[in-house]
């Protein structure tokens, strides 16, 4: 097992947290089910539809490590619910470390399918962002793609790091610590300084 397997199921585990702790947060997602639910679908939903395009078998369908990362993030955001909410920046951190590192997994397993690497670009931002996009619609809230954000855009530099810096032949853990790293220094000094993306104005 190499180091992008772990990656991916690390990036599972927070997402599962990630989209479960959403849910409680909401009345009306405050059973179970819901909450675990949410989770799930946060966890695999990029992923899934990454594969599906890919042409491949989702892999949590066919090992169940992933299965019990997602049920040990689910239980990470209810047993920890109240301490992790109280401090919102925690709840950020996870958001943001999942964000990262299903970027790189999913640049690199696109890279394996022999896609261009601009098109593996794409596909590691939409690996990243779609989880969140489902747990967001799930709660009623506006996906974060959609706000002023650098979401995203940080997802596709990171990608682009990583894409760059295997042309230059560097080793993958350490590129994916560098691209991971990337994405999440981007991210928070976004939302740190209220960076953001020019608005199109239509006027």
């Amino acid at each position: 097992m190499q180091l992008p397997y772990y990656i991916d199921l690390l990036g599972t585990l927070v997402f599962a947290t990630s989209g479960a702790l959403a849910a409680s947060d909401k009345n009306m997602y405050r059973d179970i089910f819901g909450v675990t639910f949410t989770g799930f679908v946060t966890a695999v939903g990029g992923g899934t539809l990454r594969d599906m395009i890919l042409g491949t078998r989702p892999v949590w369908v066919a090992d169940g490590n992933y299965l019990i990362a997602i049920t040990i993030g689910v239980l990470i955001a209810i047993f920890f619910k109240y301490y992790i909410l109280k401090y919102r920046r925690t709840f950020f951190l996870f958001d943001t470390l999942g964000i990262a590192l299903y970027t790189v997994v999913g640049v690199q397993k696109s890279l394996e399918h022999d896609v261009s690497p601009l098109a593996a670009i794409i596909m590691g931002m939409f690996s990243a962002v779609m989880g969140g996009v489902i747990r967001d619609t799930l709660i009623n809230e506006i996906p974060l793609i959609f706000r002023k954000e650098i979401y995203a855009t940080a997802c596709l530099f990171g990608a682009a790091v990583f894409v760059l810096l295997k042309i230059f032949n560097v080793d993958d853990n350490i590129n994916s610590f560098i691209s991971v790293l990337a994405i999440i220094l981007i991210r928070t000094l976004a939302v740190k300084y209220r960076y953001t993306l020019p608005k199109v104005d239509y006027k």
